[in-house]
């Protein structure tokens, strides 16, 4: 992952893209992933933003990363599955399926707080469900 990010900052500094304008409502602490919070500020950086290429790359390498590990690891028939997407979903899908969960949960301290791959993971299985 962290390959993955500095890849996409060469990219932006290739591209004349600056990670630190301050008008942007992604910070560079936030590409650190600590929390849910942060991937929210990284997957809701608008189009227009100087920081939208590499924080578009981001949220979408991050939002694939824990899907293919969820299905990996609940293909081993041990573990059942948290999240049971039509085959039809897209990882842009997942992406407007974690915004959305995250702006009606923004003000929820302790979801937000959680580590990122709890808070996609509990967007994704709120939306779809395995039953």
């Amino acid at each position: 992952m962290k390959t993955l990010l500095a890849g996409c900052i060469a990219l932006a500094a290739t591209a004349g893209l600056s990670l630190s304008v301050q008008a942007a409502p992604v910070a560079d602490e936030d590409f650190n992933f600590d929390t849910t919070s942060d991937l929210y500020q990284v997957c809701a950086t608008p189009s227009d933003a100087p920081e939208y290429l590499v924080a578009s790359f981001s949220c979408r390498a991050f939002i694939e990363a824990t899907v293919q590990y969820h299905d990996a690891v609940s293909d081993q028939k041990r573990l059942k599955r948290l999240i049971c997407y039509p085959k039809t979903a897209t990882i842009a899908d997942g992406r407007q399926v974690f915004l959305a969960w995250a702006k009606a949960n923004k003000d929820n301290q302790t979801w937000m707080n959680e580590q990122p791959v709890v808070g996609l993971v509990r967007a994704l299985a709120a939306k779809y469900p395995c039953r």
